[in-house]
């Protein structure tokens, strides 16, 4: 089991690696060979119907946690009733999502009818009966794969992700090449999430004998239940009002060409948002142990700046990164079309650096169950960050949408947490500031010097330039941050860094 967990965290990894390669690789190829147009009725489909996930209602987790413990009591009766539990309900729920979805379906022309033609109509409809078919059938059979976390079957789940991911584009590019639209890459997305779900259920009944049956438990259990699923919902709701929006209220508003532009941003923004999670999943689970054996509010504010500090590292490179190259990269990956996508990625990330900075925070939180503050906060801000996204999309379009939206992250993850870890929690917030704001020169002096060498010289947009580019801003951010931003302890882990990569190359040599 040990090799499990070991392997399995590996294999995250490793598929937060392909979702980024296929990102970077497939949708540069996708883009121009659908076209801007057909791109956004893609993405703004895709984008609507992605609204019927949230009816798993935080369940998934649920499942994790409720079979997880039930097994360490042993008593497979139980188990099995609690499975027939989760099925039921996941079985109603996908009944729910083909009756919304239906609806959705029949109320396509009265949505987009100002801003979509007759075609594009007909073929969001097809593409429309297609995902809501594969969102209902989704939610029985991913139970499946919520029991396989519950019994740490970590490799395989994570196999298969890896290879659901990379299917689909193979799959779907000799059909593009061929001269197939947006509603051929949603017809092989299905098979694809289908045949891997099934596969799923071959596992747990060959390998885990898993079995379901009818059980009868008592209000104060699905009480608990509910209640530790209402806010991972709530959590769910939020992230599609803020990353899911967007692209809905520019496909009534404006367009599929808008929508295409914003989908590029928020595609971005996901990549933007995976390489901060990546640092904190590893860091982060020190804070629970921390508050259950009783940590001070010293210790919690020193942690929280530790991790704060570290998180900036690695953001603010990618933030003054994409400020330097941003719009170049755009230019040579998505083409000229695109190049508005980026003051909209910009906007976005400013908008987003505290809530990434400060995701110690969520889990002091968490571990002091004290996330509902959190979830309610965000929530309001988000729905009115609805109304406001309306106004100014129709003003300035996709760039409307994401100034509405980082105002919402900075006044709901700043102001208004901010306040509350220093009021109610304890955390010294202006000390974690001052920490902040100390590493920030180096990111100004980056900026200063490359637009002055940039006044005198310029050079034409190619990859080999981006290439350079990108090598030497890094090796002067490095230098700039190692000398000015960091402190004694950030400096010995960057010399581990280098010392274990200096004896990786010379392992390598001696053979």
């Amino acid at each position: 089991m040990k090799n499990q967990l070991k392997i399995g965290a590996i294999l995250s990894y490793v598929n937060i690696l392909a979702g980024l390669i296929v990102g970077l690789g497939y949708t540069p190829i996708m883009i121009r060979l659908l076209g801007q147009s057909e791109f956004g009725l893609y993405s703004l489909i895709g984008s609507l119907v992605a609204y019927l996930s949230v009816l798993d209602m935080g369940l998934g987790n649920t499942i994790v946690r409720y079979v997880s413990r039930n097994r360490a009591v042993g008593d497979k009766r139980s188990e099995s009733e609690l499975n027939g539990l989760f099925l039921a309900v996941y079985s109603v729920i996908g009944l729910i999502t083909l009756i919304v979805g239906s609806i959705l379906y029949f109320n396509v022309d009265n949505m987009f009818g100002a801003t979509l033609s007759v075609d594009q109509i007909e073929r969001a409809k097809v593409m429309m009966i297609l995902l809501i078919f594969n969102i209902a059938i989704s939610f029985p059979l991913s139970v499946f794969a919520s029991l396989m976390q519950a019994y740490e079957r970590f490799i395989f789940l994570r196999i298969f992700n890896i290879i659901s991911v990379l299917l689909k584009p193979i799959i779907a590019l000799p059909f593009l090449f061929m001269g197939y639209g947006a509603v051929t890459l949603v017809v092989t997305a299905t098979i694809v999430n289908i045949a891997c779900l099934l596969t799923n259920v071959y596992y747990c009944f060959k390998y885990l004998d898993i079995y379901f049956s009818k059980g009868h438990f008592e209000k104060a259990f699905l009480y608990e239940i509910s209640g530790y699923a209402f806010f991972i919902f709530l959590n769910a709701i939020m992230d599609k009002i803020y990353w899911g929006t967007g692209q809905f209220i520019l496909g009534i508003v404006s367009g599929t060409i808008q929508v295409a532009i914003y989908a590029i941003a928020m595609q971005f923004m996901g990549m933007y948002m995976q390489f901060s999670n990546a640092i904190s999943g590893v860091l982060l689970p020190k804070v629970t142990i921390m508050v259950a054996n009783g940590a001070t509010k010293i210790e919690l504010t020193n942690l929280m700046i530790k991790i704060g500090r570290l998180q900036y590292i690695v953001i603010g490179y990618i933030l003054v990164m994409f400020f330097l190259v941003g719009k170049e990269f755009i230019y040579l990956w998505a083409g000229e079309n695109y190049l508005s996508a980026y003051p909209m990625i910009l906007i976005l990330m400013v908008g987003l650096l505290i809530a990434l900075v400060q995701n110690a925070g969520i889990a002091i939180l968490q571990a002091m169950n004290l996330n509902r503050y959190r979830m309610t906060a965000y929530t309001i801000v988000a729905v009115i960050n609805i109304f406001t996204s309306i106004i100014l999309a129709k003003m300035y379009g996709g760039l409307g949408c994401a100034i509405s939206t980082a105002v919402a992250l900075l006044i709901s993850t700043g102001l208004i947490m901010n306040r509350y870890y220093h009021k109610h929690i304890g955390i010294d917030i202006p000390l974690f500031w001052k920490n902040i704001v100390y590493m920030m020169p180096s990111a100004f002096i980056l900026i200063v010097l490359v637009e002055s060498f940039q006044m005198n010289v310029s050079l034409k947009y190619s990859w080999l330039y981006f290439v350079i580019k990108v090598v030497i801003y890094t090796l002067i951010y490095i230098i700039l941050m190692y000398f000015i931003g960091m402190n004694s302890y950030e400096k010995i882990l960057c010399k581990s860094v280098f010392y274990k990569i200096k004896n990786i190359l010379y392992k390598d040599k001696s053979f």
